[in-house]
């Protein structure tokens, strides 16, 4: 029992001894982790602390913007044939893609009505002419009087404009081509009745094919009418097309701020038909800009703005800032910021007014 007892006692002992040492080797750890720099701080204290972040300096420099804007392809000139005589459709031989001349018939309706009713009419205007001789003659032997004579003087004016009248709506049932061009639409077949002012067909001329776009009111200083234009047409493949801007529309539309721009194309593509998409890019002369990486700029309820390092060179400071065309992935800067400014581009996370921050190397 004695020499047992004396066995478990040395090994309490020896498992205090071990403890001690694993308590020493762990002070030891902790005091080597946190040495002091002589400033009375330790080196993992002050790296925790430091704001890191990344500048870029900012430059004046010319630069020539270019801005592609998608659009799509449509006919300058498209006439929507509307008849102005009701009738039954007795004639229509033209479809979808068909190529017309000019004067070519397109539509004729059933005017046997108006024939009728114009025969009537110079029937009754004969009969006028032949009244109207008989009393003149009658006027030299004052045997008729002068107000007689008069209504029939009238009443042969009006038989004359009913004629007139019946010719030009005898001739609103034949409508032709105004120029020359393809169908686009067709809504009607033969045999239908169409009333008033019915869309019978399209008329577009191919000649007119234009590039429409919608170019920002930022861009449109930058443009003239006559500037050469980089088209490319999606459905015919990676090839681009030489266009020139023929007119941009004086408007702008209120929730976007955009105008139409119109391209032209000389030739017009093999291929290309009204409403496939295109791919505008306008190229302007090298302008001096302030230029800024895009993720630099930062907004809230009050505007955009940038975070400035100040020229101590550990400070930041807020700058509010105006901004104009955005060119890949740069901004312009119109307002707010000075040649050789630093501007702040990475480390937003907790920056504030006065906060001091260190600069660490990194692309702009």
């Amino acid at each position: 029992m004695n020499a047992k007892g004396h066995k478990i006692s040395h090994c309490a002992r020896n498992d205090t001894k071990c403890q001690r040492h694993l308590i020493l080797t762990l002070l030891l750890l902790l005091t080597g982790c946190g040495t002091d720099d002589g400033s009375g701080h330790t080196r993992r204290h002050r790296l925790s602390r430091d704001h890191l972040v990344t500048v870029f300096t900012a430059e004046r420099a010319p630069v020539a913007a270019h801005y592609e804007r998608p659009g799509s392809l449509r006919f300058r000139r498209l006439v929507r044939i509307h008849n102005q005589e009701e009738g039954r459709i007795t004639k229509l031989k033209v479809f979808e893609g068909d190529l017309v001349t000019r004067g070519t018939l397109l539509v004729r309706l059933d005017d046997s009505l108006l024939r009728a009713q114009l025969d009537k009419a110079r029937a009754t205007k004969q009969q006028k002419q032949s009244d109207l001789r008989r009393q003149e003659s009658l006027e030299s032997l004052h045997a008729i009087s002068e107000d007689t004579l008069a209504r029939t003087r009238t009443a042969l004016t009006v038989a004359q404009a009913e004629e007139r009248l019946l010719k030009t709506r005898l001739a609103f049932t034949t409508i032709k081509a105004p120029f020359a061009g393809v169908i686009t639409e067709r809504h009607v077949e033969p045999g239908d009745f169409v009333t008033k002012n019915s869309h019978l067909l399209t008329l577009a001329d191919p000649a007119s094919l234009v590039a429409a776009v919608s170019a920002s009111e930022l861009v449109l200083p930058q443009l003239a009418l006559g500037d050469l234009v980089d088209l490319r047409i999606d459905a015919l493949g990676p090839k681009s097309f030489e266009g020139q801007i023929l007119r941009i529309h004086p408007t702008l539309a209120r929730t976007s701020r955009q105008a139409i721009v119109e391209m032209a194309m000389d030739p017009i593509p093999e291929g290309a038909r009204a409403g496939q998409f295109v791919r505008a890019t306008f190229s302007s002369a090298a302008v001096h800009r302030f230029l800024v990486p895009f993720r630099a700029l930062r907004r809230d309820r009050n505007g955009e703005f940038l975070w400035l390092l100040l020229q101590d060179g550990k400070t930041v400071a807020r700058r509010p800032v105006r901004t104009g065309l955005r060119i890949t992935d740069r901004i312009e800067i119109l307002e707010g910021l000075e040649s050789g400014e630093r501007v702040v581009t990475r480390g937003f996370s907790g920056l504030a007014e006065g906060k001091q921050v260190q600069v660490v190397a990194g692309s702009p």
